[in-house]
């Protein structure tokens, strides 16, 4: 069992969320890996890494966790890897200079926090791949950063990890 965190265009592998996350996730047992995508050039080249780490694991029941670009990249490589889950802070979906903009994720375990305020990455987004996927959405009153939602945030990744068939 092995979460696979997916930092976003501006954070490193060692962020709050990841971290706080992090410790949701172990306390639970799980194994967990943080990818350091600072040396990427683009989201291509993070799509490339998130893959190469999955192939060269021996772990079968994986959760990829992505916020923002991160997010973004969790679901384009579950376009073609199977997971366990996917649990999305504020994804990058849509947005006109990524290369995919279809996604077809190879599990139905997926969550998504999104918050209202957010000016980096529109809710809406979340909204319509939410619709079209059936996810667990959240809209919550917080920003990009995610930073009031902390403690709803474990809460809800807790029970998420909880609830994920291995």
């Amino acid at each position: 069992m092995l979460v696979i965190f997916s930092h976003g265009k501006e954070s490193g592998p060692q962020g709050t969320k990841i971290n706080y996350l992090s410790k949701v996730a172990q306390d639970l047992g799980w194994k967990t890996h943080s990818i350091d995508y600072r040396n990427c050039q683009d989201v291509n080249e993070r799509v490339a890494l998130l893959q190469s780490t999955i192939h060269q694991s021996s772990e079968n029941n994986i959760v990829l966790v992505g916020s923002s670009m991160g997010g973004y990249v969790a679901t384009a490589v579950a376009n073609n890897l199977a997971t366990k889950g996917l649990f999305l802070m504020c994804p990058a979906f849509y947005l006109p200079n990524y290369p995919i903009q279809t996604f077809t994720p190879s599990t139905d375990n997926i969550t998504i926090v999104h918050g209202w305020n957010d000016t980096i990455v529109p809710f809406q987004s979340s909204v319509k791949f939410g619709q079209k996927h059936h996810v667990n959405l959240h809209l919550i009153d917080d920003n990009h950063r995610l930073i009031a939602a902390a403690d709803f945030l474990q809460a809800t990744f807790r029970n998420f990890l909880l609830n994920t068939k291995l």
